[in-house]
């Protein structure tokens, strides 16, 4: 482990949560009261208490080593069909993307060009604020074929990642992103980048209306203002309760793509967007 081990996530409800050495430190109050998505994980959160957001993140490092040297990075387990990972894996395979930007705690942004590699960082990953780097971490990655963009500080920087993918012969790069304005400043470096924008709860007009003129795929987690922009702009809805908005041709390929290598059972139907049963987060920011 690394001198000045830290790695701050904004895990359930965006509850903004302290990892130090391996151990939960802090966890500070959620945003949201319910979440379908979050009351199916293995170690469920119904409630958004403190102590369930605790066990939550000390079963994920229990479980895959989350924030410690002894994080797994790679998987090919499917956690849900529309998942972030979940669709960049598949777009992968596809050949529609040639590798994902993403972020790693212990490494911070990684060119993942496998979709196990993809699906192992992200499947179980909550939104990361800022990590530090562990060199077994960094290693485990770059033998599974990643690229660690800042080895020596783990720097988040979804844009760096991209320009990164390209002097390294990517040409078709997906990235994902909670910033607004990045989401923005990416797409007007890399007009051809696939941009995914993530962990959004509470995310205002302003920015729901920069995601939704950038953004191939977005997913509205708890955010009013994303449902009423992103949604009513989307060409198609994947999922009800935890839905996810394709907002362009390329987003919506994607999503089509991961239902055609599926095996799971889907019903398609024109309706007005966004499309919600009620059973969405409670309540939205």
């Amino acid at each position: 482990m690394t001198q000045g081990d830290e790695h701050i996530i904004e895990a359930a409800g965006r509850a903004r949560v302290v990892v130090r050495d391996g151990r939960v430190v802090s966890v500070g109050p959620a945003r949201i009261q319910s979440c379908p998505l979050a009351a199916r994980f293995t170690e469920p959160v119904r409630t958004f208490s403190e102590d369930e957001i605790r066990r939550n993140i000390e079963a994920r490092i229990a479980a895959f080593g989350m924030c410690t040297p002894d994080r797994e990075v790679v998987s090919d387990d499917d956690y849900v069909l529309f998942g972030a990972s979940e669709l960049l894996s598949s777009a992968l395979r596809c050949g529609i993307i040639d590798a994902a930007v993403i972020a790693c705690d212990g490494a911070g942004t990684v060119i993942a060009t496998t979709p196990r590699l993809i699906q192992g960082i992200g499947g179980k990953m909550s939104g990361l604020v800022s990590t530090t780097p562990i060199p077994a971490v960094i290693e485990r990655i770059r033998e599974h074929g990643g690229i660690v963009v800042s080895p020596h500080d783990a720097a988040l920087s979804a844009e760096n990642g991209v320009s990164t993918a390209l002097e390294n012969g990517f040409h078709a790069p997906a990235v994902t992103t909670a910033s607004a304005d990045e989401a923005v400043s990416i797409r007007r470096a890399y007009p051809f980048a696939f941009i995914v924008a993530v962990h959004t709860t509470g995310t205002n007009k302003e920015d729901a209306e920069k995601f939704a003129a950038s953004c191939d795929l977005i997913f509205p987690c708890a955010s009013r203002a994303m449902y009423e922009i992103a949604g009513k702009q989307a060409l198609l809805q994947g999922g009800k309760a935890v839905p996810i908005f394709a907002m362009t041709a390329a987003g919506k390929n994607v999503v089509l793509a991961k239902i055609a290598n599926s095996d799971t059972p889907v019903v398609i139907a024109g309706h007005a967007l966004p499309y919600s049963e009620g059973k969405e987060p409670s309540p939205l920011q």
